[in-house]
């Protein structure tokens, strides 16, 4: 066997009484790695001035330009979780979580090139397209593990994992200012040396979770556990193949749901900051910060709170919730402006988050509902394109509205009430998509004949995966 043979599906099915309590540990050593993609901006201001240092030269790259890295990046999560979520069931998550931490780290190590060389398209390529399919591949292949270790409590297993990707941001935000302010010199701003160290980590710190990560046995279930009690809530006992997943009406619905969901929040986030300062008089930039800081919390811990909370009510009330009490809170937004409460602002806007983190955890599950855990990471993949798109869609509908408001004359303080207005009648859309999900029709259900099939992991999935092109038949 060779070296890398360790890293075979075959060689991470766990034993007879293997705690399953083992894997959320090892889904966060991901999730709290690539976390660090939303905290890429802490590098923008400093990338401004790798030539002139202290200053920006007038031939450092201006913040437009720098704001792609950030964008490719997402786009290509998207794309690559769609592309390579099949291969994932077939290899299982341990190749797929080093490929990942190779991926991730990697793109750090040529980032750190591409800043040397002053090359923006070196960067480009590194984080945001290697870099991406690291983040793309490490955010479900832990996501789908989980799901098949935890099938009478999987919201709040994958909220666990999803956590992790809010709380990452925290940290790699820390930690890329204070590796920065270590590595900084006259003849350097230290973001060269700073994505090297920080590639080098975030690959030994993936490699425990690649190194950890279990599949359970074949036909493997919590002791108790009957999915047949469960199916009130819209979660079905059989099986459906991603190709086929996508031919339902289900996963276009699903598609639209977490696309509404996150298109309303992702725009407004990144405008956090400056939204508070012109709305309110007298908000300083450390107190705006403070603000953005809070939401992150309330993003992360919503995504833990909201997707557990999904195993107790469902996932279709729980969407029915963020969508309906998401609109009620925009809507409120002009108003609450318009008095000059702060404080219900924030409140507001930390209760949006949450449900906008909520969203990103609770998805896996509500997949994992209509289509089985056989092949749940290949869909889920899919269905991440919709990621890729909100985060092109949501900042350009906030930042451009606010731009045409402001030029035609509307003061910076009410430049956002068409957006919020906007952003609720999307939330709208979103609630009526999740009233039209349904149960996936049978004739989609994997080996359908008109009799129940297989469930879990065993005789099912094997068949399903001798279908990947590349596995001999």
């Amino acid at each position: 066997m060779s070296v890398l043979g360790v890293l075979d599906r075959e060689r991470t099915i766990a034993p007879q009484g293997f705690n399953r309590w083992l894997i959320p540990p090892a889904a966060l050593s991901i999730h709290l790695a690539i976390g660090q993609a939303y905290a890429f901006s802490v590098f923008n201001e400093p990338l401004t001035r790798v030539i002139g240092i202290d200053h920006q030269a007038a031939d450092d790259w201006k913040l437009t330009t720098l704001g792609w890295i950030f964008s490719i990046g997402i786009v290509t999560l998207g794309l690559s979780a769609a592309l390579f979520g099949k291969w994932l069931e077939f290899v299982g998550p341990r190749k797929a979580m080093f490929v990942a931490a190779c991926c991730f780290g990697g793109g750090f190590l040529v980032s750190a090139i591409g800043v040397y060389h002053h090359q923006i398209i070196i960067i480009y390529l590194g984080y945001g397209v290697l870099g991406g399919i690291g983040l793309g591949l490490g955010y479900i292949s832990p996501v789908s593990t989980l799901i098949k270790w935890f099938p009478d409590r999987p919201g709040m297993a994958t909220g666990m994992a999803i956590m992790g990707f809010g709380g990452g941001a925290m940290i790699g935000s820390s930690l890329g200012v204070a590796l920065m302010d270590h590595f900084k010199s006259a003849s350097s701003t230290g973001v060269f040396e700073t994505f090297i160290v920080m590639g080098l980590g975030y690959f030994v710190f993936m490699l425990f979770g690649a190194a950890t990560v279990r599949m359970p046995p074949r036909d493997w279930k919590p002791a108790g556990f009957t999915p047949q009690t469960q199916s009130q809530k819209l979660i079905t006992t059989a099986q459906v193949e991603a190709d086929e997943a996508i031919k339902t009406p289900q996963f276009y619905l699903l598609w639209l749901i977490l696309f509404l969901n996150v298109t309303a929040g992702i725009g407004v986030l990144g405008q956090a900051s400056v939204m508070i300062q012109e709305m309110f008089k007298g908000v300083t930039a450390a107190a705006a910060g403070g603000f953005v800081g809070l939401l992150s919390l309330f993003n992360m811990g919503g995504r833990f709170f909201w997707s557990s909370l999904s195993d107790k009510i469902g996932r279709k009330p729980t969407y029915f919730i963020f969508f309906l009490l998401g609109a009620a809170l925009y809507s409120l937004i002009p108003t609450v402006g318009r008095i000059d409460n702060m404080i219900l602002f924030v409140l507001g806007y930390a209760v949006i988050m949450s449900m906008y983190g909520g969203g990103f955890a609770t998805i896996p599950a509500y997949l994992r509902d209509l289509f089985g855990t056989m092949q749940v990471g290949a869909i889920h993949g899919r269905l991440l394109t919709a990621w890729s798109a909100a985060g092109i869609a949501g900042p350009v509908l906030v930042n451009y509205i606010r731009e045409y408001q402001i030029e035609h004359g509307v003061a910076k303080a009410s430049a956002y009430n068409v957006t919020m207005y906007l952003m609720a009648g999307l939330l709208i859309v979103g609630a009526i998509c999740n009233f039209l999900v349904k149960q996936v029709d049978a004739r989609h259900h994997f080996g359908f004949s008109g009799e129940q099939q297989p469930s879990g992991n065993g005789a099912a999935l094997d068949a399903a995966q001798a279908k990947v092109p590349g596995r001999p038949s």
